[in-house]
């Protein structure tokens, strides 16, 4: 049996103590907390930049490549096979409608969608909408095992609204001039195997522009057509530049109160007041086959 006065030796905590205990666990759990949110916000956001960055330079490499490949035209070697270097494949410049042109490269500023001539899908006067061009890039290929050996693709990069219309997508579509030998006229088809139409590049665009040059470093404005008397400068192109602006998937900021510009090549600086990041991909691409 313990003595009482042994009882009162005997070491314990006070609720006190206890209260002390529960208070700095909690401050030590909510710096943890903060740091972790912290931290992690900031890897969000660097995450979203980089996604932004890469899905921008992505896309350029593609413009990069097609670009370089508007006018080209193949020029068959040896002729073993007895083809014609000629292709005898119909071209059509100059005509009004854009849609059936083979010029090379063809920018048309400020419209949305695939069909051309269409200036319904947006307000050009109105300053939130100023997006996006259009660029149309035609060049040839050889294929000596096909029935149309002398083959030419039209490639178009063009933008749609899309998230309920909060912000544009980047689309491409690839087609192929359809002609037979026997034939003297043709047409733009998406039936070939390589072809394809309608294709989703990259979503949450922002703008997407289009700059042309010509030989002396001049910018070609408004950018030729082959349906107006500049349509000369169709093959005075010798540069492009090309701007594509990104919108993050989600907030990055904390406030959306404070003016954000998102600058233009030419007249499409525009300012937003949102929680979202924009980071913008420019780069200038030489034409190989034309404007010399």
């Amino acid at each position: 049996m313990i003595k009482k006065n042994k009882l009162k030796n005997i070491a314990g905590i006070t609720l006190i103590e206890i209260m002390i205990g529960v208070v700095i666990s909690a401050i030590m759990m909510g710096a943890m907390y903060t740091t972790y949110s912290i931290v992690n916000s900031s890897y969000t956001q660097v995450t979203d930049r980089a996604k932004i960055s890469r899905s921008g330079r992505d896309i350029i490499a593609m413009l990069i490549r097609d670009i370089r490949l508007a006018g080209f035209k193949y020029h068959y070697g040896v002729n073993v096979d007895d083809i014609s270097k000629q292709d005898n494949l119909e071209y059509i410049s100059g005509s009004s409608d854009i849609e059936i042109s083979h010029d090379p490269i063809i920018v048309i500023k400020d419209e949305l969608g695939d069909a051309a001539e269409t200036d319904t899908a947006i307000d050009k006067n109105d300053e939130a909408d100023k997006c996006c061009d259009k660029i149309h890039i035609v060049y040839g290929d050889f294929n000596q095992n096909d029935a149309q050996p002398y083959k030419r693709y039209r490639v178009t990069y063009y933008a749609r609204p899309s998230g309920d219309n909060e912000y544009y997508a980047v689309y491409k579509s690839k087609q192929s001039w359809m002609q037979s030998t026997e034939s003297a006229t043709g047409n733009w088809s998406s039936s070939c195997a390589e072809c394809f139409s309608g294709e989703l590049i990259r979503d949450h665009l922002v703008d997407m522009e289009f700059i042309v040059f010509d030989k002396q470093g001049r910018i070609i404005n408004p950018p030729p057509r082959p349906n107006d008397s500049s349509r000369v400068d169709l093959y005075n192109i010798k540069s492009v530049d090309v701007r594509l602006t990104f919108r993050s998937k989600n907030e990055f900021y904390r406030s959306g109160t404070k003016k954000r510009l998102v600058k233009g090549l030419g007249d499409r600086t525009r300012e937003f007041f949102d929680k979202y990041l924009r980071d913008s991909v420019v780069v200038t691409v030489n034409t190989r086959n034309i404007g010399s």
